[in-house]
């Protein structure tokens, strides 16, 4: 099974019982919050994977540093040191924040441009391009990348829309190739 694969089941069995709990939001941020913890402290992660150091040692850890976590974020952080997967905690993050947002409507966007957008320009694109997805809203990651030339590409999950000045001259150049 892929790692993906594995995070997807851990973030999927947090979040049912987030949600019958009422808490999705709250274990939301957290999780978050602690996965860029660990992300930042490359060497905590380093010793939590250290099989030198016992489990029960590493909960201990886990226990003392998250201790206002709540607590079945708490529990499933226990869970993954026993199962030898904090590792995957990065993925489960990520695939945890796209069930939450999911449940609530909104999709992750990540919309790359020359420039930093306005809000008034992140809002008419998550207008216009929420409902081509089928959601209400999007939650808009703006990437600045020269290379765009003009105009933007939205990528939603696995699709992309490609409106830039780039794509399009790459798109006349192979239809110049072609035809001569």
């Amino acid at each position: 099974m892929s790692n993906y694969s594995v995070a997807k089941r851990y973030a999927e069995a947090l979040f049912a019982v987030a949600q019958e709990q009422n808490i999705v939001n709250q274990v939301n941020q957290e999780l978050q919050e602690i996965a860029q913890v660990i992300k930042e402290n490359r060497d905590f992660l380093a010793l939590l994977t250290n099989p030198k150091f016992s489990s029960e040692k590493k909960k201990e850890m886990v226990s003392e540093l998250f201790k206002e976590a709540n607590p079945i974020l708490l529990n499933t952080l226990k869970l993954l040191v026993d199962k030898k997967r904090m590792n995957e905690l990065k993925h489960i993050a990520e695939a945890f924040k796209a069930l939450a947002a999911d449940a609530q409507g909104t999709a992750e966007a990540t919309v790359y441009s020359t420039r930093e957008l306005t809000e008034e320009e992140k809002k008419d694109i998550s207008t216009s391009f929420a409902k081509l997805v089928d959601k209400e809203t999007l939650n808009i990651t703006n990437v600045i990348e020269p290379s765009v030339i003009g105009g933007v590409r939205v990528q939603i999950g696995n699709i992309i829309f490609d409106n830039t000045v780039a794509s399009k001259l790459e798109s006349l150049r192979r239809t110049l190739v072609v035809n001569n």
